[in-house]
């Protein structure tokens, strides 16, 4: 089938067909009413990284969640159209902050992120982790066990390690810099080639 030629300056639809250039023209058109509406409740998008393509979402209040292949992200949407809200739409220029410093931080340009963050998604014993990952440095390593005293319960090392691999915000908020007590990575979220990539990074 032919591509579509309507005088688009801008390139939105080169290399489609017609029918897939008015299902883009379409969703551009919706999520343009939905946001002037106030019914975009989580936008998303998906971007192509060192370690795999990352889908990002973010509500009004900042970028809400972050998550590899590994946890599937249809799932995830799933879950974020349970927890937060039906009104889920794919709006790409809606994260284009995010993916913006996600891109710098892997060419090794940007060592501290600067974008809004919503944590709804984390809450008690956990939220006090997260909260405390956000203040490891780059570059920077802590065990298990320190994190569980820094947040005021040094026995509580397990659930340390279940807020990890619950970090809604992986990537942004450094889990991957919480190591066991002997300087084994342990594990991680977006598996073990990604942690030591991660890792990696931050020590060249």
């Amino acid at each position: 089938m032919a591509t579509i030629d309507r005088g688009d300056p801008n390139g939105l639809f080169d290399g489609l067909t017609p029918d897939d250039a008015l299902l883009t023209e379409l969703h551009r058109r919706l999520v343009v009413d939905a946001q002037s509406a106030g019914l975009l409740d989580v936008a998303y998008r998906t971007m192509d990284t060192p370690v795999g393509t990352l889908l990002l979402a973010a509500t009004p209040a900042g970028l809400v969640r972050v998550a590899y292949p590994s946890e599937d992200h249809d799932a995830v949407l799933t879950t974020l159209a349970e927890r937060v809200s039906p009104r889920v739409l794919a709006a790409p220029a809606r994260l284009d902050a995010g993916a913006r410093e996600i891109d710098e931080y892997f060419a090794g340009a940007r060592t501290h992120f600067d974008l809004p963050l919503d944590l709804r998604l984390t809450g008690g014993f956990r939220r006090q982790v997260i909260e405390h990952l956000i203040d490891i440095g780059y570059g920077q390593r802590e065990s298990y066990a320190a994190v569980a005293a820094a947040v005021g319960n040094p026995r509580a090392v397990r659930a340390v390690g279940s807020a990890c691999a619950h970090n809604p915000l992986p990537v942004v908020i450094p889990c991957h810099r919480v190591v066991r007590s002997d300087g084994s990575i342990g594990q991680y979220v977006g598996g073990i080639e990604a942690k030591t990539a991660l890792l990696t990074l931050e020590a060249a």
